[in-house]
């Protein structure tokens, strides 16, 4: 997330690159590109650009997009690209909102503790009679003793410490080789044991801006000295001084022995997907020819890998899937790619960003899973034999960048309606780019994925000083509801997402061909001292739900809200009598 600029501002061009406010002085930024010409030296961004020529949209002109005053409703931008500092439009509140707002949710406690005021990954482990929440992004993590959800106890906490100057107090840093990434904790049902298996994927937050003007960034991230894959742990108890590492194993599958600052590919992406049987699904781009991708600070097309899990300490690689339109060099795949309208916008995220989707563990006798491929679209995938994943039909959508497209995918009303819901989400402060709905598919038939309807828009309560979550100020639209190793993992007729500025949004899919709005609550935004002000308009960007004991966890800039609604039921303390995750 990024600086603001002032509500009143007149637009005008600079340097062809730049559009900069000079109607207040106190203004601290412009949608602008890093400066520079192009440079491209990587032959495979060198190939790519070869292939396309630089489509990337204009900034929309001042009044093209903003609240109608004939209908009262926003109406978004056709198309943006990425910016680094989205433009206010006439109409948006000029104060950060410190009112909070909620139907049918409350909140049962609220810890001012701040792990990261721009992303963090969860996850909930029982221990005994404990339960814990771990809170964590690449350089921090905090763990808490949950067992009472309205009393939670800090137990760890490792990294930085964030107020208003930024990250500060650096205390019990990882070793450059054991940051934290991305997992699942699973019981290995062959072994008895929980595993801990955490991706690592290639950083690009803080190396890299644009692909087209850093050479010697892309160069590192392309030789990075860290790893490039996934880890798997012994987890014997709560604290990490506890988990022995059983495996490190790099996705990398031209080189598959290559070392630190050798390996090739993305990596693995965010958290992987794992049951406790044999099979773990992980996102990632096995070498450096997947690079058919317009987003500017990141080089690769991730596809998907399988890998066979039956000794932990030995992970066996299985078998890969890739779509058209992924591989540079390869005439078919550069034909494919030529044929998305995304092609050469330099703005859409192509390719996996999750690894696939699974309606049911494949160990009980799931056959059929989801990718999100972002600019790509969404694929079904037959995944009855992990060693030769096939797709079985795709789902081609509207273009809406900037913005993530295709990011997501709730499979659990699946196995009760045969239907699934996908979503992108907002890049661009300000709904400076086109609005990001929440499809429902009907895949009932996986041959022939399509769209029967989309969730409602979140609207703000009457009392509201504003009559659009857009006039809010900040990032507006759905995040993610949650991963799968939340503990009971779903609720049928229930699906609830983080959505920034409009907190977290409970919604009814008990026909989920008509969605509709159960409960919400919107928190307020910092106070001033709380979090740096380039992080205010990143308000509520996670949840993460205890379908087992009925409690709401939302994660936001400022804090960590406990939550609870009568949609779930009434909230439990304690340990259920089936701790999580399952060990049977």
């Amino acid at each position: 997330m990024t600086s603001r600029m002032p509500r009143v501002f007149l637009l005008v061009l600079l340097t062809g690159v730049c559009l900069a406010s000079l109607a207040n002085s106190a203004g601290t930024g412009c949608p602008c590109e890093p400066a520079g010409p192009l440079d491209v030296r990587d032959p495979y961004l060198q190939r790519l650009y070869d292939l396309t020529y630089d489509q990337k949209p204009p900034l929309p002109a001042p009044g093209s997009y903003g609240i109608d005053p004939a209908t009262g409703k926003m109406v978004h931008p056709k198309a943006t690209p990425l910016v680094q500092d989205a433009p206010n439009f006439a109409g948006q509140l000029d104060y950060w909102d410190q009112e909070s707002y909620a139907s049918n949710m409350r909140v049962l406690a609220f810890y001012p503790h701040l792990v990261s005021p721009f992303h963090t990954w969860q996850n909930i482990v029982d221990f005994g009679k404990r339960r814990y929440l771990y809170v964590y992004d690449w350089d921090n993590m905090s763990i808490f003793d949950i067992t009472e959800p309205a009393r939670g106890k800090l137990v760890l906490r490792k990294g930085v410490q964030w107020n208003a100057e930024g990250p500060t107090n650096r205390q019990n840093p990882f070793e450059p080789q054991r940051r934290p990434g991305a997992a699942t904790v699973q019981w290995h049902r062959g072994l008895d044991k929980l595993l801990l298996i955490q991706s690592f994927e290639n950083r690009r937050i803080g190396v890299l801006e644009d692909k087209s003007r850093e050479p010697d960034a892309v160069q590192r991230l392309r030789r990075a000295d860290h790893w490039k894959g996934f880890r798997i742990y012994e987890m014997t108890g709560p604290l990490p001084d506890e988990w022995r590492l059983l495996s490190e194993t790099t996705t990398d599958r031209r080189n598959p022995d290559a070392l630190l600052g050798e390996q090739e590919g993305s990596g693995s992406l965010d958290v992987p997907v794992y049951y406790g049987g044999r099979y773990l699904f992980v996102a990632a781009a096995p070498d450096d020819s997947y690079s058919l991708t317009e987003y500017p600070d990141y080089l690769y097309s991730p596809g998907y890998q399988a890998w066979d899990l039956q000794d932990p300490a030995k992970p066996e690689f299985v078998g890969k899937l890739t779509v058209p339109g992924q591989i540079v060099g390869d005439p078919a795949h550069e034909d494919a790619y030529l044929m998305n309208p995304r092609a050469g916008n330099r703005t859409s995220w192509m390719g996996a960003r999750m690894p696939l989707f699974l309606p049911q563990p494949h160990e009980q006798g799931g056959k059929l899973a989801f990718a999100a491929m972002a600019g790509l679209g969404l694929y079904t995938v037959d995944i009855s034999d992990p060693a030769d994943m096939r797709t079985l039909g795709h789902l081609s959508l509207p273009p809406k960048f900037g913005g993530t497209e295709a990011d997501n995918v709730d499979t659990t009303q699946y196995s009760r309606t045969g239907h699934v819901f996908m979503n992108g989400y907002p890049m661009n402060d300000e709904c400076f780019e086109p609005y990001k709905d929440i499809f429902v598919i009907d895949a009932k038939n996986p041959a022939d994925p399509r769209v029967v309807a989309t969730f409602p828009r979140p609207m703000p309560p009457a009392r509201a000083k504003f009559t659009d979550y857009c006039q809010r100020r900040g990032s507006f639209g759905p995040k993610r509801p949650g991963y799968y190793t939340q503990p009971g993992r779903g609720r049928d007729g229930v699906s609830i997402y983080a959505f920034y500025n409009a907190g977290v949004q409970v919604f009814d899919v008990g026909d989920p061909t008509k969605p509709s709005i159960a409960a919400y609550y919107v928190p307020r935004f910092p106070k001033s001292g709380e979090v740096m002000e380039s992080a205010y308009g990143n308000l509520a960007y996670g949840v993460y739900v205890e379908y087992d004991r009925n409690v709401v966890w939302l994660f936001t800039n400022h804090g960590i809200y406990a939550l609870a609604t009568p949609v779930l039921g009434e909230p439990a303390s304690g340990v259920p009598a089936r701790s999580w995750p399952y060990r049977d």
